[in-house]
């Protein structure tokens, strides 16, 4: 992989919590919203709707730049639209990421596939 790569999936990674925290704001405004005269939902809306855009526009570049096959893209689009889904998201695009940038480093190094540090990360 290269490190564009990995900031696509860094990229990824830095908006799955945000979003997610405003979609769980989102549904605790709506809550409210029934149960008494606050009523948030609608700036609410607007940023969680604003967060859950960017999202999709980075998970796409993601998708571009890592090549994932359909599943692990449709596993993250899943994910997103799950309440504690960008958590969850967030960890695997943090172990993705540090791959891909470990990765690009050894690339960049010259070093063959097979002989750096990645592939002996778990081997001790």
């Amino acid at each position: 992989m290269e490190l564009k790569t990995a900031r696509a999936l860094r990229r990824l990674q830095l908006i799955s919590a945000p979003e997610a925290v405003s979609f769980l704001l989102l549904l605790v405004c709506s809550v409210l919203k029934r149960t008494t005269d606050f009523n948030a939902v609608p700036t609410m809306g607007m940023v969680h709707g604003v967060l859950f855009l960017i999202w999709v526009a980075f998970w796409g570049l993601a998708w571009y730049r890592a090549q994932w096959p359909w599943r692990r893209s449709a596993l993250y689009f899943l994910l997103s639209v799950l309440p504690t889904g960008g958590f969850f998201a967030e960890r695997m695009l943090a172990r993705e990421g540090a791959a891909a940038v470990v990765a690009a480093r050894e690339a960049a190094a010259g070093v063959p596939a097979g002989r750096g540090s990645a592939d002996t990360v778990g081997a001790a």
